[in-house]
């Protein structure tokens, strides 16, 4: 009989400057490291799976960002909610754990998160995977750049951005684009849209939907960073996501020639439905670039 082996998954919690930063942790404490920074409207739940695929041979990290999932979630008035902030809590984050060498994996949200963090210090960035995680414009749809439009003096855009903070919608990110939706389990949208519901939740994102175009006005310079500094690289992505197209994608080759691409025919949460194909890529780029 073969040996299975399923790892233990431990759910902690860090101080970082005064706020309580829960994270998800498997993996041997001296094995590879790889960071995961999830998306929005989402937190680091979306990565069990694959924590249960890679947590015996790898050291999987995952925090929520404040305002996202177990984490500390003070009001807009007590914390100031920017992807410049939440990049300085995934940095306090990295420090507290006394993380200084690992790969990075950014979905969504955490691209704008770990790219800052990247140029900030190239020096922990060992390898970068990149799934549906946009950094060029021509990966962005009519619907993410009307999206973008919103920000602050904008008429209407506080109750636009408002707008999308439904369960209609957050289960049409999950479902949309999916070839099967019946591989997508219905936990992640519902348990999503549960914290989005918690008092004072669609306030803290309406404030980060508000500075999402400063994401866009900094994409040059991560660009910059991926040309200076070539890391080793897999970008994987869900082609009929309505917000990051494929493009965007394969923009990502112009700067890093030498980056492993992967399209699946799936939709934005690409884990949901193809985790099968995605997660032995992840194994075997983690094998080659991580010592």
């Amino acid at each position: 009989m073969s040996e299975l082996t399923i790892p233990h998954i431990h759910h902690r919690q860090v101080d970082v400057d005064g706020l309580r930063v829960f994270y998800r942790e498997t993996g041997p404490a001296d094995a590879p490291v790889l960071l995961l920074l999830h998306g929005f409207p989402s937190a680091s739940h979306q990565f069990r799976r694959l924590f249960d695929a890679l947590g015996t041979r790898y050291r999987l990290i995952a925090p929520d960002y404040p305002g996202f999932g177990h984490s500390d979630s003070p009001a807009p008035e007590a914390f100031h909610y920017r992807f410049d902030t939440l990049a300085d809590v995934v940095e306090g984050f990295c420090r507290a754990l006394g993380l200084d060498r690992f790969a990075l994996y950014v979905f969504d949200f955490g691209a704008p998160v770990g790219l800052r963090l990247a140029t900030r210090h190239p020096e922990w960035i060992t390898g970068l995977i990149v799934q549906n995680g946009n950094a060029y414009e021509e990966g962005l749809s009519a619907q993410a750049r009307e999206f973008i439009a919103n920000r602050p003096g904008v008429e209407g855009a506080a109750e636009r951005a408002r707008a999308i903070l439904v369960e209609e919608i957050t289960r049409a990110q999950y479902e949309g684009g999916t070839g099967d939706p019946s591989l997508v389990a219905p936990d992640g949208w519902t348990l999503d849209q549960h914290h989005l519901d918690l008092p004072g939740r669609k306030d803290i994102q309406v404030e980060l939907a508000l500075d999402y175009h400063s994401n866009v006005e900094l994409y040059p310079v991560w660009q910059d960073w991926l040309r200076t500094h070539r890391p080793p690289a897999l970008v994987l992505w869900g082609r009929n996501d309505p917000f990051f197209t494929e493009p965007g994608a394969r923009a990502y080759l112009r700067d890093l020639p030498d980056a492993e691409l992967h399209v699946f025919d799936t939709g934005h949460f690409a884990l949901e439905e193809k985790l099968p194909e995605i997660a032995p890529l992840i194994d075997d780029f983690l094998a080659r670039t991580q010592k």
